[in-house]
C-alpha cells in the first residue's frame, strides 16, 4: 500500500489561495488515510475550509502503476475538481513522497504532493503550474501552492 506509514487519521490546518500574490487563508483541516481493495488502493479523505464558500472535502485515491514506482490516481474535491473526477499519474518520489500530475487544459496543470518525510506530520500540498506562454506579472511561470495542509496524527 502507498503511504502505508500515515494510515490513520491526522488533525491541522489548511491554507488556501487561488492566485499566487493571494496570502494563504488559514483553517482547520482533517485528513484520514486508508486502504481498500486488499490494501491495493490507498485512500486519502479530507476536509478544509474555503475563505468564502465554507466547508469543503475531497478524495484522493492512489495506486501502482504499470511500471516500477509509478503511480495511477483519481481526485475529486467539493470545491476544487467537480463534478468530475481528475486522473493523475506520478511517482513514489521516496519512500515518504508521493507527487502526482496532470494535465488539464491549455498547458495548465494540476500538482498533488504528499510528504511524510516527518513521521509526527504529514503535508498534503497541491500546486496549480502556470504554462510559460500564459504567465504573466502576477501569474509567473511554473507552480504555485494552492492549497498546503499540515496534520499531525489525531
Amino acid at each position: 500500500m502507498v503511504l502505508d506509514e500515515a494510515t490513520g487519521s491526522w488533525v491541522g490546518t489548511s491554507g488556501f489561495r487561488l492566485m499566487p500574490a493571494d496570502p494563504l487563508a488559514e483553517a482547520p483541516a482533517a485528513l484520514t488515510v486508508g486502504s481498500a481493495a486488499g490494501g491495493h488502493l490507498t485512500t486519502v479523505a479530507y476536509s478544509w475550509s474555503h475563505p468564502d464558500d465554507g466547508p469543503q472535502d475531497g478524495l484522493l485515491v492512489v495506486a501502482a502503476g504499470d511500471e516500477p514506482g509509478s503511480l495511477v490516481a483519481w481526485w475529486g474535491d467539493s470545491w476544487h475538481q467537480q463534478p468530475t473526477p481528475m486522473t493523475l499519474t506520478g511517482t513514489a518520489g521516496g519512500v515518504p513522497v508521493v507527487e502526482l500530475s496532470a494535465d488539464y487544459g491549455g498547458g495548465w496543470r494540476w500538482r498533488i504532493t504528499l510528504d511524510t518525510a516527518d513521521p509526527a506530520t504529514l503535508r498534503l500540498r497541491m500546486d496549480n503550474v502556470v504554462p510559460a506562454d500564459q504567465a504573466g506579472a502576477e501569474t509567473p511561470a511554473g507552480p504555485y501552492p494552492v492549497m498546503v495542509t499540515d496534520v499531525r496524527r489525531a
